[in-house]
């Protein structure tokens, strides 16, 4: 299973954070005082609950690895499920991915083909 953890947010956000070479966060994540993440297990939910409707997504793979040391927490979120947080901006060069999440009107998000697969 994959140990990546995932960003959705819309494109243009992250271009501009390709632009700067950072990201700091949405106006959601800045507002929360952490940027959401969510593992690969969780990451549909999240789009249905949090994106729907929007297109012109962004779905961000990034290695916990590369994040900054000591900034990454698992905190209860949704039914009390541990959900990823970071608590300060990360570098772009720790996605090591960064594919499109169109909006399929009565499908949902069409996420990358093989998404999730073991």
């Amino acid at each position: 299973m994959s140990r990546l953890l995932y960003k959705i947010c819309p494109r243009g956000e992250w271009t501009a954070a390709l632009a700067a070479g950072r990201f700091a966060g949405s106006a959601v994540d800045r507002a929360d005082g952490f940027i959401h993440f969510s593992s690969v297990t969780q990451v549909r939910e999240t789009a249905a609950r949090h994106f729907s409707g929007q297109d012109d997504l962004v779905l961000v793979g990034v290695d916990p690895d590369l994040l900054p040391q000591g900034l990454l927490k698992w905190e209860p979120s949704r039914g009390g499920a541990l959900f990823p947080h970071l608590y300060g901006p990360f570098e772009v060069s720790a996605a090591v991915s960064a594919e499109p999440l169109p909006w399929q009107p009565g499908a949902g998000h069409r996420f990358p083909d093989g998404f999730g697969d073991a």
